[in-house]
């Protein structure tokens, strides 16, 4: 016993020894490796800087959007409208109703694929009216099909699918991070040239009162926009999306510096709502309004040193006459949000879910009062033409 006992403590005595020499010489040895972390799966975001960029290129960024930048091929069925004088007796006797008979018309635009699974942000006024729609990718060869899923005419977008999966998806910025004085892209497909990038600042933010679609908050920028680039990109200098190309001021139909695009926060909440619901959602309370700052407002109201808009008219059994509404009242604010003219009346309105009960302040014969009124659902607009790239 007492011999195994002595075998024992050397043994252990050596081994002492053996780990001391090690963990002094060789360290390493002894450290204990970690099993492999799963991969992450993070949302795409923008590159903080690009230094390609700081270097007076764009390349970096032009190389991250123009992949997710489409063209976009439309045609359809058109009945007359275009004949100098369809009604003339002359021409009704030797052409007859043939001049009655549909025409194929053909159109082009840009779009953003907005979801590898296949959505692509355009314009309404791109694929309008047309029943047979194509999309070519940045590749210039591949060619599919798309079908409509939905439009929203009061903002001017529409969201299109193509049974591809897969496919390179834009970054989408965020609305609230444009300055005035930012370098932007816009990419498209000018006069069907083909995909062209050019480059500018934002000019102004908040445009409004265009008279191009029922809700306008445009970004105005001077990079050059032309006939094609509806529905392309409008990128910031890191390759990520902060608005949808839609329409520029001319009064020669070519680009002199002043083009519109719909702001990503506007195009993603569009979006949104298509795909889940297949069309867009807005509140309604069923009032015409017109700004204080008309004189027939101010003048005849005796209310000029109010800010609201002056409610002109009110829809019969609609939802503000039901809660006490009456012509002539000044509205103030919606659920405590002001209301200094009608462009942010319609947002404060839109914003309001239908079935729910919002707050009205109003100003009626030099007093305020608050009245409650159940919101109703925007019924929908047919958006009045307007020219367009």
């Amino acid at each position: 016993m007492k011999k195994l006992w002595l075998v024992f403590a050397q043994a252990a005595t050596v081994a002492v020894a053996v780990l001391f020499v090690v963990t002094t010489l060789k360290p390493g040895w002894l450290a204990v490796r970690e099993p492999a972390a799963e991969p992450v799966v993070v949302q795409q975001v923008a590159a903080a800087r690009d230094p390609a960029a700081a270097a007076g290129s764009y390349s970096g960024a032009v190389a991250r959007a123009a992949p997710a930048v489409v063209n976009i091929f439309t045609s359809g069925a058109v009945r007359g409208g275009r004949h100098a004088v369809p009604d003339d007796p002359v021409f009704r006797r030797f052409f007859g109703e043939s001049l009655d008979e549909p025409r194929r018309a053909a159109s082009l635009g840009s779009g953003v694929i907005a979801s590898a699974k296949g959505y692509v942000l355009t314009n309404n006024h791109v694929v309008e009216g047309m029943d047979e729609i194509e999309v070519l990718l940045a590749d210039g060869r591949t060619r599919l099909k798309a079908r409509l899923v939905g439009t929203d005419p009061e903002t001017d977008l529409a969201v299109l699918k193509v049974e591809r999966e897969g496919l390179p998806a834009i970054t989408f910025g965020a609305a609230e991070t444009v300055r005035v004085g930012d370098v932007v892209l816009a990419i498209g497909n000018p006069f069907g040239v083909g995909q062209t990038v050019t480059m500018g600042i934002v000019s102004a933010l908040g445009r409004r009162g265009l008279n191009l679609n029922t809700y306008e908050n445009f970004i105005q920028t001077d990079a050059s926009i032309n006939v094609g680039n509806s529905g392309g990109a409008l990128v910031d200098a890191a390759g990520s999306l902060i608005g949808i190309n839609t329409a520029i001021f001319s009064r020669t139909g070519g680009s002199v510096g002043i083009g519109f695009a719909i702001p990503v926060s506007t195009a993603r909440m569009v979006l949104e709502q298509i795909v889940e619901q297949g069309g867009v959602t807005r509140g309604y309370i069923g009032v015409q309004t017109q700004g204080l700052s008309a004189p027939e407002g101010a003048d005849a109201f005796k209310a000029a040193k109010t800010s609201g808009v002056l409610i002109a008219g009110v829809e019969r059994d609609g939802p503000a006459e039901k809660a006490g509404v009456k012509a002539g009242d000044v509205l103030l604010a919606v659920n405590a949000v002001p209301t200094p003219d009608t462009a942010t009346m319609l947002d404060a309105v839109a914003d309001l879910k239908p079935g729910s009960q919002a707050s009205l302040r109003l100003r009626r014969d030099r007093k305020e009062l608050d009245l409650q009124v159940t919101v109703g659902k925007r019924p929908p607009v047919q958006r009045r033409r307007a020219v367009r790239e």
